[in-house]
């Protein structure tokens, strides 16, 4: 590994290393979405540095296809910041807990812990039922019992 190989690594590492403490460390959607990018372009620089290393064209070959996924990513983010700022007016990432259909109840906020007694129930939890075994029916209500005999 030659002086100039180990520049590249550094370099590449210290992109990523940036890119996750401005990921953690930021509130801002767009920063957030800078620093995932930053990290990626870190990741491929030591891609295509490791090629070089090995004499192979692998390195380069997973850096075209990072760049596609960082591109790809690039479009979501946008179109989820466009859609929080045009929800809120604002780009603050604690807003996204308040995303969610009209019709929906709002996210419980500290929900207190359950305790398990050794029984395996946690209370109102729902649980799964067993393989191979039918699941029970609900009960139902009247609006569900008049709304289902007037589809059929």
């Amino acid at each position: 590994m030659t002086p100039e190989d180990l520049r590249f690594l550094l370099v590449g590492a210290g992109l990523f290393i940036l890119g996750a403490i401005g990921f953690l460390t930021r509130r801002n959607l767009i920063l957030m979405v800078l620093s995932a990018e930053l990290m990626m372009h870190g990741v491929s620089m030591t891609l295509v540095t490791f090629g070089r290393i090995h004499q192979t064209q692998e390195g380069q070959i997973f850096t075209i296809f990072t760049l596609t996924v960082a591109a790809c990513e690039a479009g979501l983010a946008l179109a989820l910041v466009l859609s929080l700022y045009r929800k809120s007016h604002s780009l603050d990432i604690n807003l996204w807990s308040e995303l969610r259909e009209p019709d929906m109840p709002a996210p419980v906020q500290d929900a207190p812990a359950r305790i398990d007694d050794g029984s395996g129930s946690y209370g109102d939890t729902p649980k799964l039922t067993p393989a191979g075994i039918a699941p029970k029916d609900p009960p139902r209500t009247k609006s569900s019992a008049g709304a289902s005999s007037a589809r059929t």
